[in-house]
Protein backbone atom coordinates (compact mmCIF):
# COMPACT_ATOMS: atom_id res chain seq x y z
CA UNK A 1 0.00 0.00 0.00
CA UNK A 2 2.79 2.45 0.91
CA UNK A 3 4.87 3.92 -1.92
CA UNK A 4 7.74 6.29 -2.61
CA UNK A 5 8.24 8.73 -5.47
CA UNK A 6 11.21 7.89 -7.69
CA UNK A 7 12.48 11.46 -7.48
CA UNK A 8 12.75 11.14 -3.68
CA UNK A 9 14.44 7.74 -3.90
CA UNK A 10 17.23 9.22 -6.06
CA UNK A 11 18.12 11.54 -3.16
CA UNK A 12 18.90 8.64 -0.82
CA UNK A 13 22.57 7.73 -0.04
CA UNK A 14 22.37 4.39 -1.84
CA UNK A 15 21.66 6.30 -5.08
CA UNK A 16 24.41 8.90 -4.64
CA UNK A 17 26.28 7.69 -7.74
CA UNK A 18 23.22 6.73 -9.79
CA UNK A 19 22.53 8.53 -13.09
CA UNK A 20 19.28 8.82 -15.00
CA UNK A 21 20.14 8.21 -18.66
CA UNK A 22 16.60 8.11 -20.12
CA UNK A 23 12.93 8.63 -19.23
CA UNK A 24 13.46 11.83 -17.24
CA UNK A 25 9.77 12.72 -17.60
CA UNK A 26 8.80 9.65 -15.58
CA UNK A 27 10.59 10.53 -12.36
CA UNK A 28 7.24 11.20 -10.66
CA UNK A 29 6.39 7.48 -10.84
CA UNK A 30 5.54 5.61 -7.64
CA UNK A 31 7.61 2.71 -6.31
CA UNK A 32 5.82 0.18 -4.11
CA UNK A 33 8.58 -2.47 -3.89
CA UNK A 34 12.06 -3.39 -5.17
CA UNK A 35 12.87 -6.54 -7.19
CA UNK A 36 16.15 -8.02 -8.40
CA UNK A 37 15.09 -9.53 -11.72
CA UNK A 38 17.71 -11.53 -13.62
CA UNK A 39 15.36 -13.71 -15.71
CA UNK A 40 13.77 -13.20 -19.11
CA UNK A 41 10.34 -14.70 -18.36
CA UNK A 42 8.75 -12.80 -15.48
CA UNK A 43 5.12 -12.16 -16.45
CA UNK A 44 3.84 -13.56 -13.13
CA UNK A 45 6.69 -12.30 -10.96
CA UNK A 46 5.82 -8.60 -10.69
CA UNK A 47 2.58 -6.79 -9.83
CA UNK A 48 3.35 -3.29 -11.10
CA UNK A 49 5.03 -0.17 -9.66
CA UNK A 50 8.23 -2.04 -8.75
CA UNK A 51 11.80 -0.75 -9.07
CA UNK A 52 13.74 -3.38 -11.03
CA UNK A 53 17.44 -3.99 -10.32
CA UNK A 54 19.53 -5.98 -12.84
CA UNK A 55 23.13 -6.62 -13.89
CA UNK A 56 22.27 -8.08 -17.30
CA UNK A 57 23.67 -11.53 -16.56
CA UNK A 58 20.58 -13.21 -18.00
CA UNK A 59 21.28 -11.69 -21.42
CA UNK A 60 24.49 -13.74 -21.58
CA UNK A 61 22.72 -17.04 -20.86
CA UNK A 62 19.54 -16.66 -22.92
CA UNK A 63 18.41 -15.52 -26.33
CA UNK A 64 16.30 -12.69 -24.88
CA UNK A 65 17.26 -9.23 -26.09
CA UNK A 66 17.61 -6.25 -23.71
CA UNK A 67 15.04 -4.34 -25.80
CA UNK A 68 12.38 -7.04 -25.37
CA UNK A 69 13.19 -7.22 -21.65
CA UNK A 70 12.67 -3.46 -21.28
CA UNK A 71 9.45 -3.44 -23.32
CA UNK A 72 8.01 -6.21 -21.16
CA UNK A 73 8.82 -4.24 -18.00
CA UNK A 74 7.01 -1.23 -19.45
CA UNK A 75 4.01 -3.38 -20.42
CA UNK A 76 3.79 -4.84 -16.90
CA UNK A 77 3.83 -1.33 -15.37
CA UNK A 78 7.21 -1.50 -13.62
CA UNK A 79 8.34 1.86 -12.23
CA UNK A 80 11.91 1.94 -13.55
CA UNK A 81 14.94 -0.17 -14.45
CA UNK A 82 18.29 0.20 -12.65
CA UNK A 83 21.28 -1.37 -14.43
CA UNK A 84 24.75 -1.90 -13.04
CA UNK A 85 27.47 -1.01 -15.54
CA UNK A 86 30.48 -3.28 -15.53
CA UNK A 87 31.07 -6.87 -16.55
CA UNK A 88 27.75 -7.44 -18.45
CA UNK A 89 26.93 -3.87 -19.53
CA UNK A 90 29.65 -1.37 -20.42
CA UNK A 91 27.31 1.19 -22.01
CA UNK A 92 23.55 1.45 -22.46
CA UNK A 93 22.51 0.60 -26.05
CA UNK A 94 20.86 3.42 -28.00
CA UNK A 95 17.72 1.36 -28.66
CA UNK A 96 17.10 1.01 -24.89
CA UNK A 97 17.46 4.77 -24.42
CA UNK A 98 15.06 5.41 -27.32
CA UNK A 99 12.43 2.97 -25.92
CA UNK A 100 12.72 4.40 -22.40
CA UNK A 101 12.37 8.01 -23.61
CA UNK A 102 9.42 7.11 -25.82
CA UNK A 103 7.52 5.69 -22.83
CA UNK A 104 8.83 8.15 -20.19
CA UNK A 105 10.24 5.09 -18.43
CA UNK A 106 13.21 5.99 -16.18
CA UNK A 107 16.40 4.11 -17.03
CA UNK A 108 18.96 4.45 -14.22
CA UNK A 109 22.57 3.25 -14.23
CA UNK A 110 25.17 2.64 -11.53
CA UNK A 111 28.58 3.35 -13.07
CA UNK A 112 30.37 1.52 -10.24
CA UNK A 113 29.78 -1.73 -8.40
CA UNK A 114 26.97 -1.54 -5.85
CA UNK A 115 25.41 -4.05 -3.50
CA UNK A 116 21.77 -4.54 -4.55
CA UNK A 117 21.05 -5.92 -1.08
CA UNK A 118 21.85 -2.48 0.40
CA UNK A 119 19.29 -0.87 -1.91
CA UNK A 120 16.55 -3.40 -1.14
CA UNK A 121 17.14 -3.23 2.62
CA UNK A 122 17.12 0.56 2.61
CA UNK A 123 13.99 1.03 0.50
CA UNK A 124 12.05 -1.88 1.97
CA UNK A 125 12.60 -0.62 5.51
CA UNK A 126 11.32 2.82 4.47
CA UNK A 127 8.30 1.32 2.70
CA UNK A 128 7.43 -0.99 5.60
CA UNK A 129 7.71 1.82 8.16
CA UNK A 130 5.60 4.06 5.97
CA UNK A 131 3.04 1.29 5.55
CA UNK A 132 2.89 0.79 9.33
CA UNK A 133 2.42 4.53 9.90
CA UNK A 134 -0.37 4.66 7.33
CA UNK A 135 -2.18 1.80 9.08
CA UNK A 136 -1.85 3.61 12.42
CA UNK A 137 -3.24 6.80 10.87
CA UNK A 138 -6.10 4.89 9.26
CA UNK A 139 -6.97 3.21 12.55
CA UNK A 140 -7.03 6.56 14.36
CA UNK A 141 -9.06 8.10 11.55
CA UNK A 142 -11.53 5.21 11.65
CA UNK A 143 -12.12 5.79 15.38
CA UNK A 144 -12.67 9.49 14.71
CA UNK A 145 -15.10 8.70 11.88
CA UNK A 146 -17.01 6.38 14.21
CA UNK A 147 -17.24 9.12 16.85
CA UNK A 148 -18.47 11.67 14.31
CA UNK A 149 -21.09 9.26 12.97
CA UNK A 150 -22.82 9.44 16.36
CA UNK A 151 -22.94 13.25 16.39
CA UNK A 152 -25.58 15.53 14.84
CA UNK A 153 -24.86 16.25 11.17
CA UNK A 154 -22.35 13.41 11.29
CA UNK A 155 -22.03 12.85 7.54
CA UNK A 156 -20.92 16.42 6.81
CA UNK A 157 -18.41 16.32 9.66
CA UNK A 158 -16.96 13.04 8.34
CA UNK A 159 -16.60 14.46 4.83
CA UNK A 160 -14.92 17.63 6.07
CA UNK A 161 -12.45 15.60 8.13
CA UNK A 162 -11.73 13.41 5.09
CA UNK A 163 -10.87 16.53 3.09
CA UNK A 164 -8.58 17.92 5.81
CA UNK A 165 -6.74 14.58 6.13
CA UNK A 166 -6.25 13.95 2.40
CA UNK A 167 -6.12 17.54 1.05
CA UNK A 168 -8.06 16.21 -1.95
CA UNK A 169 -11.42 17.67 -3.07
CA UNK A 170 -14.29 15.49 -1.82
CA UNK A 171 -17.72 15.08 -3.41
CA UNK A 172 -20.75 13.49 -1.76
CA UNK A 173 -23.62 12.39 -4.00
CA UNK A 174 -26.66 11.01 -2.15
CA UNK A 175 -29.47 9.60 -4.24
CA UNK A 176 -32.22 11.60 -2.52
CA UNK A 177 -30.58 14.91 -1.55
CA UNK A 178 -28.39 17.54 -3.18
CA UNK A 179 -24.68 16.77 -3.72
CA UNK A 180 -22.02 18.37 -1.50
CA UNK A 181 -18.48 19.42 -2.43
CA UNK A 182 -15.57 20.08 -0.02
CA UNK A 183 -14.11 22.63 -0.56
CA UNK A 184 -16.41 24.66 -2.79
CA UNK A 185 -15.32 24.89 -6.43
CA UNK A 186 -16.10 27.26 -9.24
CA UNK A 187 -19.77 26.63 -10.18
CA UNK A 188 -18.95 25.58 -13.76
CA UNK A 189 -16.30 23.06 -12.71
CA UNK A 190 -18.44 21.74 -9.87
CA UNK A 191 -21.42 21.20 -12.19
CA UNK A 192 -19.25 19.49 -14.79
CA UNK A 193 -17.67 17.18 -12.22
CA UNK A 194 -21.00 16.23 -10.62
CA UNK A 195 -22.51 15.53 -14.04
CA UNK A 196 -19.51 13.34 -14.92
CA UNK A 197 -19.94 11.31 -11.73
CA UNK A 198 -23.71 11.02 -12.12
CA UNK A 199 -23.22 9.65 -15.64
CA UNK A 200 -20.72 7.09 -14.34
CA UNK A 201 -22.72 5.90 -11.35
CA UNK A 202 -25.98 5.57 -13.29
CA UNK A 203 -24.37 3.72 -16.21
CA UNK A 204 -25.93 0.30 -16.99
CA UNK A 205 -24.59 -2.43 -14.72
CA UNK A 206 -23.17 -0.10 -12.05
CA UNK A 207 -25.78 -1.27 -9.50
CA UNK A 208 -24.74 -4.90 -9.91
CA UNK A 209 -23.16 -6.37 -6.80
CA UNK A 210 -19.78 -6.82 -8.49
CA UNK A 211 -19.64 -3.05 -9.14
CA UNK A 212 -20.42 -2.02 -5.56
CA UNK A 213 -16.73 -1.33 -4.95
CA UNK A 214 -14.59 1.73 -5.58
CA UNK A 215 -13.69 2.57 -9.18
CA UNK A 216 -11.74 5.41 -10.77
CA UNK A 217 -11.64 7.24 -14.12
CA UNK A 218 -9.40 9.92 -15.67
CA UNK A 219 -10.91 13.41 -15.53
CA UNK A 220 -9.22 16.48 -17.04
CA UNK A 221 -5.59 15.41 -16.36
CA UNK A 222 -6.64 14.16 -12.92
CA UNK A 223 -8.33 11.05 -11.54
CA UNK A 224 -11.67 10.71 -9.81
CA UNK A 225 -12.14 7.83 -7.36
CA UNK A 226 -15.76 6.88 -6.66
CA UNK A 227 -16.81 4.76 -3.66
CA UNK A 228 -20.41 3.60 -3.07
CA UNK A 229 -21.98 3.97 0.37
CA UNK A 230 -23.86 0.70 0.80
CA UNK A 231 -25.81 -0.99 3.58
CA UNK A 232 -28.49 -3.71 3.73
CA UNK A 233 -27.97 -4.51 0.07
CA UNK A 234 -28.71 -0.93 -1.04
CA UNK A 235 -26.48 1.86 -2.34
CA UNK A 236 -27.50 5.07 -0.56
CA UNK A 237 -24.88 7.47 -1.94
CA UNK A 238 -21.41 7.78 -3.52
CA UNK A 239 -18.26 9.51 -2.29
CA UNK A 240 -15.85 10.94 -4.86
CA UNK A 241 -12.22 11.98 -4.36
CA UNK A 242 -10.36 14.10 -6.93
CA UNK A 243 -6.69 13.08 -7.21
CA UNK A 244 -3.68 14.38 -9.11
CA UNK A 245 -2.32 10.85 -9.62
CA UNK A 246 -3.79 7.38 -9.97
CA UNK A 247 -5.27 6.32 -6.63
CA UNK A 248 -3.18 4.11 -4.38
CA UNK A 249 -4.29 1.43 -1.97
CA UNK A 250 -4.32 4.15 0.70
CA UNK A 251 -7.01 6.19 -1.09
CA UNK A 252 -9.08 3.05 -1.69
CA UNK A 253 -8.89 2.12 2.00
CA UNK A 254 -9.62 5.56 3.38
CA UNK A 255 -12.67 5.94 1.12
CA UNK A 256 -13.88 2.47 2.09
CA UNK A 257 -13.67 3.31 5.79
CA UNK A 258 -15.33 6.67 5.17
CA UNK A 259 -18.22 4.96 3.38
CA UNK A 260 -18.67 2.55 6.31
CA UNK A 261 -18.86 5.44 8.78
CA UNK A 262 -21.35 7.35 6.62
CA UNK A 263 -23.42 4.19 6.08
CA UNK A 264 -23.56 3.80 9.86
CA UNK A 265 -24.75 7.40 10.23
CA UNK A 266 -27.37 6.99 7.49
CA UNK A 267 -28.65 3.71 8.94
CA UNK A 268 -28.96 5.23 12.40
CA UNK A 269 -31.06 8.05 10.95
CA UNK A 270 -33.11 5.57 8.91
CA UNK A 271 -33.88 3.51 12.01
CA UNK A 272 -34.94 6.62 13.91
CA UNK A 273 -37.09 7.73 10.98
CA UNK A 274 -38.60 4.24 10.62
CA UNK A 275 -39.51 4.15 14.30
CA UNK A 276 -41.18 7.54 13.94
CA UNK A 277 -43.03 6.45 10.82
CA UNK A 278 -44.06 3.20 12.50
CA UNK A 279 -45.82 5.13 15.24
CA UNK A 280 -47.29 7.68 12.85
CA UNK A 281 -48.40 5.28 10.12
CA UNK A 282 -51.00 3.53 12.23
CA UNK A 283 -53.41 5.73 10.31
CA UNK A 284 -52.39 3.99 7.05
CA UNK A 285 -54.43 0.97 8.14
CA UNK A 286 -57.46 3.25 8.45
CA UNK A 287 -56.77 4.57 4.94
CA UNK A 288 -56.65 1.01 3.56
CA UNK A 289 -60.03 0.25 5.10
CA UNK A 290 -61.60 3.54 3.94
CA UNK A 291 -62.11 4.85 7.48
CA UNK A 292 -60.69 8.35 6.84
CA UNK A 293 -62.21 11.35 5.16
CA UNK A 294 -60.21 13.80 3.04
CA UNK A 295 -59.53 16.25 5.88
CA UNK A 296 -58.10 13.49 8.08
CA UNK A 297 -55.82 12.28 5.28
CA UNK A 298 -54.70 15.88 4.74
CA UNK A 299 -53.93 16.17 8.46
CA UNK A 300 -51.62 13.14 8.36
CA UNK A 301 -49.85 13.90 5.07
CA UNK A 302 -49.55 17.65 5.40
CA UNK A 303 -47.98 19.33 2.37
CA UNK A 304 -47.62 15.98 0.56
CA UNK A 305 -51.40 15.60 0.34
CA UNK A 306 -51.95 17.68 -2.81
CA UNK A 307 -49.11 16.11 -4.76
CA UNK A 308 -50.04 12.53 -3.88
CA UNK A 309 -53.78 12.99 -4.40
CA UNK A 310 -53.15 13.40 -8.14
CA UNK A 311 -50.74 10.47 -8.41
CA UNK A 312 -51.72 6.96 -9.38
CA UNK A 313 -51.25 4.46 -6.57
CA UNK A 314 -51.66 0.76 -5.86
CA UNK A 315 -51.56 -1.45 -2.80
CA UNK A 316 -49.03 -4.25 -2.39
CA UNK A 317 -49.53 -6.84 0.34
CA UNK A 318 -46.58 -8.94 1.46
CA UNK A 319 -47.22 -12.01 3.59
CA UNK A 320 -44.09 -13.81 4.77
CA UNK A 321 -43.95 -17.49 5.56
CA UNK A 322 -42.55 -18.32 9.03
CA UNK A 323 -39.42 -20.44 9.01
CA UNK A 324 -37.82 -19.90 12.42
CA UNK A 325 -38.03 -22.71 14.95
CA UNK A 326 -36.25 -21.70 18.15
CA UNK A 327 -37.39 -18.91 20.43
CA UNK A 328 -34.23 -16.91 19.74
CA UNK A 329 -34.70 -17.26 15.97
CA UNK A 330 -38.31 -16.10 16.26
CA UNK A 331 -37.18 -13.05 18.24
CA UNK A 332 -34.52 -12.26 15.64
CA UNK A 333 -37.04 -12.58 12.82
CA UNK A 334 -39.55 -10.41 14.67
CA UNK A 335 -36.94 -7.66 15.18
CA UNK A 336 -35.87 -7.91 11.54
CA UNK A 337 -39.45 -7.62 10.28
CA UNK A 338 -40.24 -4.74 12.60
CA UNK A 339 -37.23 -2.54 11.85
CA UNK A 340 -34.90 -3.84 9.11
CA UNK A 341 -37.40 -5.11 6.56
CA UNK A 342 -39.44 -1.87 6.37
CA UNK A 343 -36.20 0.07 5.73
CA UNK A 344 -35.33 -2.29 2.87
CA UNK A 345 -38.88 -2.07 1.50
CA UNK A 346 -38.87 1.72 1.60
CA UNK A 347 -35.45 1.96 -0.06
CA UNK A 348 -36.32 -0.46 -2.87
CA UNK A 349 -39.71 1.13 -3.60
CA UNK A 350 -38.06 4.56 -3.74
CA UNK A 351 -35.33 3.17 -5.99
CA UNK A 352 -38.03 2.13 -8.46
CA UNK A 353 -39.71 5.56 -8.29
CA UNK A 354 -42.57 4.80 -5.90
CA UNK A 355 -43.43 6.78 -2.77
CA UNK A 356 -44.43 4.19 -0.12
CA UNK A 357 -46.71 4.40 2.91
CA UNK A 358 -46.15 1.28 5.02
CA UNK A 359 -48.10 -0.42 7.78
CA UNK A 360 -47.63 -3.81 9.38
CA UNK A 361 -50.04 -6.28 10.95
CA UNK A 362 -48.90 -9.66 12.31
CA UNK A 363 -47.31 -11.62 9.44
CA UNK A 364 -48.20 -9.05 6.80
CA UNK A 365 -46.97 -5.71 5.52
CA UNK A 366 -49.16 -3.43 3.43
CA UNK A 367 -47.61 -0.81 1.16
CA UNK A 368 -49.53 1.99 -0.53
CA UNK A 369 -47.22 2.85 -3.43
CA UNK A 370 -47.69 6.20 -5.17
CA UNK A 371 -46.21 6.13 -8.67
CA UNK A 372 -43.84 9.07 -9.22
CA UNK A 373 -43.46 8.19 -12.92
CA UNK A 374 -46.03 9.10 -15.55
CA UNK A 375 -45.33 6.16 -17.86
CA UNK A 376 -47.05 2.78 -18.01
CA UNK A 377 -44.09 0.72 -16.79
CA UNK A 378 -45.38 0.42 -13.24
CA UNK A 379 -46.04 -3.33 -13.42
CA UNK A 380 -42.55 -4.01 -14.76
CA UNK A 381 -41.01 -1.90 -12.01
CA UNK A 382 -43.20 -3.54 -9.36
CA UNK A 383 -42.19 -7.02 -10.56
CA UNK A 384 -38.50 -6.10 -10.43
CA UNK A 385 -38.72 -4.65 -6.94
CA UNK A 386 -40.53 -7.74 -5.60
CA UNK A 387 -37.79 -9.98 -7.03
CA UNK A 388 -35.20 -7.68 -5.49
CA UNK A 389 -36.99 -7.82 -2.13
CA UNK A 390 -37.01 -11.62 -2.12
CA UNK A 391 -33.33 -11.75 -3.02
CA UNK A 392 -32.19 -9.21 -0.42
CA UNK A 393 -34.45 -10.17 2.48
CA UNK A 394 -33.75 -13.90 2.29
CA UNK A 395 -37.34 -14.55 3.40
CA UNK A 396 -40.02 -16.53 1.64
CA UNK A 397 -43.12 -14.44 1.13
CA UNK A 398 -46.17 -14.15 -1.06
CA UNK A 399 -47.21 -10.86 -2.61
CA UNK A 400 -50.46 -9.54 -4.00
CA UNK A 401 -50.75 -6.31 -5.97
CA UNK A 402 -54.00 -4.45 -6.63
CA UNK A 403 -54.76 -2.27 -9.62
CA UNK A 404 -53.52 1.31 -9.95
CA UNK A 405 -55.96 4.17 -9.34
CA UNK A 406 -55.81 7.97 -9.06
CA UNK A 407 -56.49 9.60 -5.70
CA UNK A 408 -57.07 8.38 -2.16
CA UNK A 409 -60.69 7.34 -2.63
CA UNK A 410 -59.80 4.14 -4.50
CA UNK A 411 -56.97 2.95 -2.25
CA UNK A 412 -59.31 0.64 -0.33
CA UNK A 413 -60.42 -0.89 -3.66
CA UNK A 414 -56.80 -1.66 -4.59
CA UNK A 415 -56.31 -3.09 -1.09
CA UNK A 416 -59.27 -5.45 -1.52
CA UNK A 417 -57.88 -6.56 -4.88
CA UNK A 418 -54.44 -7.26 -3.40
CA UNK A 419 -56.14 -9.19 -0.59
CA UNK A 420 -58.02 -11.31 -3.14
CA UNK A 421 -54.75 -12.18 -4.89
CA UNK A 422 -53.25 -13.40 -1.60
CA UNK A 423 -56.40 -15.32 -0.68
CA UNK A 424 -56.48 -17.02 -4.06
CA UNK A 425 -52.82 -18.03 -3.84
CA UNK A 426 -53.48 -19.87 -0.57
CA UNK A 427 -56.26 -21.91 -2.22
CA UNK A 428 -54.63 -23.11 -5.43
CA UNK A 429 -51.21 -24.03 -6.81
CA UNK A 430 -50.81 -21.33 -9.48
CA UNK A 431 -49.35 -18.18 -7.98
CA UNK A 432 -50.51 -14.78 -9.18
CA UNK A 433 -49.00 -11.40 -8.30
CA UNK A 434 -51.21 -8.80 -9.98
CA UNK A 435 -54.97 -8.57 -9.70
CA UNK A 436 -55.41 -7.96 -13.42
CA UNK A 437 -53.82 -11.37 -14.09
CA UNK A 438 -56.66 -13.23 -12.34
CA UNK A 439 -58.96 -13.31 -15.34
CA UNK A 440 -62.25 -15.03 -14.50
CA UNK A 441 -61.07 -15.37 -10.90
CA UNK A 442 -61.87 -11.65 -10.50
CA UNK A 443 -65.54 -12.50 -10.92
CA UNK A 444 -65.38 -15.69 -8.88
CA UNK A 445 -63.54 -14.04 -5.97
CA UNK A 446 -66.24 -11.40 -5.72
CA UNK A 447 -68.77 -14.24 -5.35
CA UNK A 448 -66.68 -15.95 -2.68
CA UNK A 449 -68.86 -14.63 0.13
CA UNK A 450 -71.85 -16.17 -1.63
CA UNK A 451 -70.39 -19.60 -1.05
CA UNK A 452 -73.57 -21.58 -1.68
CA UNK A 453 -74.11 -20.03 -5.10
CA UNK A 454 -70.62 -21.06 -6.20
CA UNK A 455 -71.10 -24.58 -4.83
CA UNK A 456 -74.40 -24.91 -6.67
CA UNK A 457 -72.75 -23.73 -9.91
CA UNK A 458 -69.90 -26.25 -9.49
CA UNK A 459 -72.19 -29.19 -8.78
CA UNK A 460 -74.56 -28.23 -11.58
CA UNK A 461 -71.82 -28.46 -14.21
CA UNK A 462 -69.23 -30.80 -12.68
CA UNK A 463 -71.24 -32.82 -10.15
CA UNK A 464 -71.31 -36.14 -12.06
CA UNK A 465 -67.54 -36.04 -12.60
CA UNK A 466 -66.84 -35.20 -8.94
CA UNK A 467 -69.08 -38.04 -7.75
CA UNK A 468 -67.42 -40.51 -10.15
CA UNK A 469 -63.94 -39.53 -8.94
CA UNK A 470 -64.97 -39.94 -5.31
CA UNK A 471 -66.54 -43.36 -5.90
CA UNK A 472 -63.90 -44.81 -8.23
CA UNK A 473 -60.85 -42.92 -6.89
CA UNK A 474 -60.23 -41.72 -10.45
CA UNK A 475 -58.89 -38.44 -11.82
CA UNK A 476 -61.40 -37.41 -14.46
CA UNK A 477 -61.86 -33.88 -13.06
CA UNK A 478 -58.13 -33.22 -13.20
CA UNK A 479 -57.99 -34.77 -16.68
CA UNK A 480 -60.72 -32.38 -17.85
CA UNK A 481 -58.82 -29.39 -16.44
CA UNK A 482 -55.54 -30.39 -18.11
CA UNK A 483 -57.28 -31.10 -21.43
CA UNK A 484 -58.99 -27.69 -21.46
CA UNK A 485 -55.81 -25.93 -20.25
CA UNK A 486 -54.04 -27.32 -23.34
CA UNK A 487 -56.80 -26.05 -25.68
CA UNK A 488 -57.99 -29.54 -26.57
CA UNK A 489 -54.57 -30.85 -27.64
CA UNK A 490 -54.69 -34.59 -26.92
CA UNK A 491 -50.94 -35.05 -27.33
CA UNK A 492 -50.04 -32.17 -24.98
CA UNK A 493 -52.62 -33.29 -22.40
CA UNK A 494 -51.43 -36.92 -22.47
CA UNK A 495 -47.81 -35.79 -22.11
CA UNK A 496 -48.70 -33.57 -19.16
CA UNK A 497 -50.59 -36.40 -17.46
CA UNK A 498 -47.88 -38.96 -18.19
CA UNK A 499 -50.38 -41.36 -19.74
CA UNK A 500 -50.72 -42.98 -23.15
CA UNK A 501 -52.92 -41.21 -25.66
CA UNK A 502 -55.22 -44.23 -25.75
CA UNK A 503 -55.79 -43.86 -21.99
CA UNK A 504 -56.70 -40.20 -22.56
CA UNK A 505 -59.23 -41.22 -25.25
CA UNK A 506 -60.86 -43.57 -22.75
CA UNK A 507 -61.11 -40.81 -20.13
CA UNK A 508 -62.59 -38.34 -22.62
CA UNK A 509 -65.21 -40.93 -23.58
CA UNK A 510 -66.05 -41.36 -19.90
CA UNK A 511 -66.33 -37.57 -19.49
CA UNK A 512 -68.67 -37.46 -22.48
CA UNK A 513 -70.77 -40.15 -20.85
CA UNK A 514 -70.99 -38.16 -17.61
CA UNK A 515 -71.37 -34.62 -19.03
CA UNK A 516 -73.25 -35.26 -22.27
CA UNK A 517 -72.39 -35.37 -25.96
CA UNK A 518 -71.95 -31.61 -26.37
CA UNK A 519 -69.68 -30.99 -23.39
CA UNK A 520 -66.83 -29.80 -25.63
CA UNK A 521 -68.75 -27.21 -27.62
CA UNK A 522 -67.30 -23.69 -27.41
CA UNK A 523 -70.04 -22.45 -25.07
CA UNK A 524 -69.82 -25.50 -22.81
CA UNK A 525 -66.03 -25.29 -22.66
CA UNK A 526 -66.29 -21.73 -21.31
CA UNK A 527 -68.83 -22.88 -18.70
CA UNK A 528 -66.68 -25.86 -17.67
CA UNK A 529 -63.54 -23.71 -17.41
CA UNK A 530 -65.39 -21.23 -15.18
CA UNK A 531 -66.70 -24.08 -13.02
CA UNK A 532 -63.18 -25.53 -12.77
CA UNK A 533 -61.81 -22.14 -11.67
CA UNK A 534 -64.51 -21.95 -9.01
CA UNK A 535 -63.64 -25.50 -7.97
CA UNK A 536 -59.99 -24.46 -7.54
CA UNK A 537 -61.23 -21.83 -5.11
CA UNK A 538 -63.83 -23.85 -3.17
CA UNK A 539 -62.53 -27.43 -3.49
CA UNK A 540 -58.80 -27.14 -4.30
CA UNK A 541 -58.15 -30.68 -3.05
CA UNK A 542 -60.20 -32.12 -5.95
CA UNK A 543 -57.74 -30.75 -8.52
CA UNK A 544 -54.41 -31.82 -7.06
CA UNK A 545 -53.96 -34.59 -9.63
CA UNK A 546 -52.43 -36.89 -7.01
CA UNK A 547 -51.34 -40.13 -8.54
CA UNK A 548 -51.05 -38.62 -12.00
CA UNK A 549 -47.46 -37.37 -11.51
CA UNK A 550 -48.20 -34.24 -13.56
CA UNK A 551 -45.25 -32.28 -14.90
CA UNK A 552 -44.18 -29.37 -12.75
Amino acid sequence: MASLILQDILKRPTFAEAKVVAGHNGLNRRVRWVHILEVSEFDTLINGEEMILATGIHFQSSSASPARYLEKLIRLNASCLCLELGYYFHTIPDDLIEIANRHDFPLIVFPNDIRFVDITQDLHSVLINKHFQILKNLEALSREFHRLSLEPNGTNKILKMLYHKTHSPILYLPYKDQPSVFPKMEPEKETELIQFLNDKRTAPGMEASEHRTARYWPFQNQYILLQPVSAMGQTWAHIGMLLKQKPTRYEFLILDWTSLAIAQDLLRKRYMEERRLHSENVWVDDLLHNRLDESQIHHHLGADFYGLNHKKSFVCLIEWLPRAETKQERQEVEEYLQYDFPIIIRAIFEQHHFYPLITRSNQEIAIIAFDLESDSSWKSRASKLLKQLKKQSGFLFKAGVGQRYIGFASISQSYQEARQVLDLNTRQSNEFTFYDELGVFQLIMNLKDKDQQLKNFIHQHLGPVIEHDQKKNSHLLYTLKVYLDHNGSKKAAADHLYIARQSLYYRLEKLQELLGDGFLTTENQLTLQTALKACQLIYPELLTGRGENPKK
